[in-house]
């Protein structure tokens, strides 16, 4: 089903669901909304966490690739030069814009739990595994989802062959590249993933140091293993030789894994349609649940709703608005986001207009950790406190016929299980799941393992229509849990006070989950940092991963004429092209 047919039962509904199935070369031009006399918004453009990733996208659109070819170059070449993050071993999301329909479609590459899978896949000894011995295990590996939804994506809106796009990835693999600033600090990680012995032998040169910013790394096993996944699509993948290896290193100790050949052959990724919620001038959309973009539009919905939101980055009771909005919708997501196969999502309810406007109204006398809410249709589940941590990218592509792809990527923790394979890091997305399948109240937990299940995610790649169904922008972030945080953030400050996107990008993070304040503290300026503490605002380093905000919006600039105002977050070493 196209979005524009639907655009008009948006404005009054309380969802859509649509679909079938900042370099210095991107001007930041002051706010302007898209107009009805703006021209299609149209590429080439792309943003993401590294400049080689940038320009392998850019080289597919050059040769006259759809922005799927792109993203399918984007990620092989984030797989290499940013394994911290992303990879062949992960999961994504994928939020596609189809400029010809107007269609808006998503894509769930997420991870699923192998068919040996139990609910106390992480307990040992009649409790659960500390957090970090579980995701060095063998048992922290799902299989990965990420080269399967590329395959399906592209199958159906790309435009060159699929073996002419992992040429850039494969010969930065054999000829190597330059490890950057971001990548040492993990590679000299002393603990954790960082010192396995699959990482030991990838991150130790001959003479036995490891490397630093500024050498170069090069890695053949991911060169052939692109080789081969260019030549024969994802079933070189999902079978054969890739498939063996995969399954032998979750196999081996520490705590060997149930992953077997056979769930990797049987993985099927899906195509989930796109949840729609009007917002203020804009229609903003993201994936279906497992993703937790749902509570990104109910906190958009509740944020209208509140008036101080409105006030602008300067305002103390804007941002203390921002918080306890975030503490009702972090409360309602953990409460009720899961996998739908095994879980019946209350989505519907979540963004009742008359749920959202009573969960709005708390939000000026919360005190403390807000307790989740009855939606309409919701069954109350037990409480969960699934941890996710640091380990995913984000990246933006639009194509020259205005086709657009928002593309969260992940393999979990940095470096994912700390294990390799075929010369790519093993996610550890299983624990995304819920180490305790009940809770003292005796309730099932909606995101506990079950074979064949999607842990839930955070991941919230968002694509941005006006009310006529034309593209304006793209964003989206890693970031654990606070993805919703920062990518809310985003949208608040581009949409509501017409930041453009870099200063948007740049403004300090708050994160307000639970009974907690996390924040890049050093960002708030002293007089801001007072009055948000006089307000019960007592802010601390935000303790979860930054944000790696990428993205775009279509704007007219003071010359008159209509660009990308573009970013990559300050804090990471992205970059964000046009030409």
């Amino acid at each position: 089903m196209a979005f524009r047919s639907l655009v008009a039962l948006a404005a009054g509904a309380s969802l859509v669901l649509t679909g079938c199935a900042a370099g210095p070369d991107v001007a930041a031009p002051p706010a302007a909304p898209v107009a009805a006399t703006a021209p299609p918004a149209r590429g080439p453009f792309v943003a993401a966490a590294n400049p080689h990733a940038v320009e392998a996208g850019l080289a597919v659109l050059r040769r006259g690739g759809s922005a799927v070819d792109a993203a399918v170059a984007v990620q092989a070449v984030l797989g290499l030069v940013e394994p911290q993050s992303s990879g062949l071993g992960g999961g994504a999301f994928m939020m596609l814009y189809d400029a010809s329909t107007g269609e808006v479609t998503s894509y769930d590459g997420r991870e699923t739990a192998p068919a040996a899978a139990t609910p106390e896949l992480f307990y040992e000894n009649g409790r659960p595994l500390a957090f970090g011995e579980a995701v060095l295990s063998g048992r922290s590996t799902g299989v990965p989802g990420a080269v399967a939804l590329l395959a399906m994506a592209q199958a159906g809106r790309g435009r060159l062959a699929w073996s002419d796009l992992f040429g850039d990835a494969e010969r930065l693999a054999r000829d190597g590249f330059v490890v950057s600033p971001r990548l040492a600090n993990y590679i000299a990680g002393r603990s954790g993933q960082a010192r396995t012995r699959w990482a030991e032998a990838y991150f130790t040169k001959p003479d036995g140091s490891r490397y630093v910013a500024g050498d170069v790394l090069s890695n053949p096993a991911y060169a052939r293993t692109l080789a081969e996944i260019a030549a024969g699509g994802a079933d070189a993948f999902y079978r054969g030789r890739i498939a063996r290896e995969i399954v032998s290193t979750v196999g081996e100790e520490p705590r060997p894994g149930g992953l077997t050949e056979a769930d990797l052959a049987r993985y099927e990724p899906l195509e989930r349609g796109a949840l729609c919620r009007p917002y203020r001038i804009y229609v903003v959309c993201v994936p279906p649940p497992p993703s937790s973009g749902v509570a990104v539009l109910q906190l958009l919905a509740m944020a209208e709703l509140t008036p101080d939101v409105a006030e602008g980055p300067d305002s103390a009771d804007a941002w203390t608005a921002f918080a306890q909005l975030q503490r009702l919708m972090y409360a309602d997501r953990d409460r009720y986001v899961a996998d739908p196969a095994f879980v019946g999502v209350p989505v519907q309810g979540l963004l009742d207009p008359n749920y959202v406007a009573a969960r709005a109204a708390q939000a000026p006398t919360l005190v403390g950790a807000a307790e989740p809410g009855f939606p309409p249709g919701g069954v109350f589940a037990g409480p969960d406190a699934t941890l996710e941590p640091a380990g995913t990218s984000h990246f933006v592509v639009v194509d020259a016929a205005g086709n657009a792809v928002s593309m969260t990527t992940t393999v979990e923790s940095v470096f994912g299980s700390g294990r390799m394979a075929a010369g790519f890091f093993l996610n550890n997305q299983l624990t995304d799941f819920s180490f305790e399948p009940l809770r003292s109240d005796g309730g099932p937990a909606a995101n506990a393992v079950a074979p064949g299940k999607r842990p839930r995610s955070s991941m919230s790649p968002i694509i941005i229509l006006d009310r006529e169904g034309r593209l304006v922008g793209a964003l989206g972030s890693p970031g654990g849990s606070s993805i919703l945080a920062y990518n809310a953030k985003a949208l608040i400050a581009v949409l509501d006070w017409e930041m453009p996107m870099a200063e948007a990008f740049a403004l300090p993070n708050l994160v307000a989950k639970g009974d907690g304040f996390g924040a890049d503290t050093d960002r708030f300026p002293a007089g801001l940092r007072e009055a948000l503490a006089a307000r019960g605002v007592q802010m601390r380093p935000n303790a979860s991963e930054n944000s790696g905000l990428h993205g775009a919006i279509w704007r007219r600039g003071a010359d008159g004429t209509w660009r990308w105002d573009g970013a990559a977050d300050d804090r990471r070493e992205g970059a964000a092209r046009t030409e």
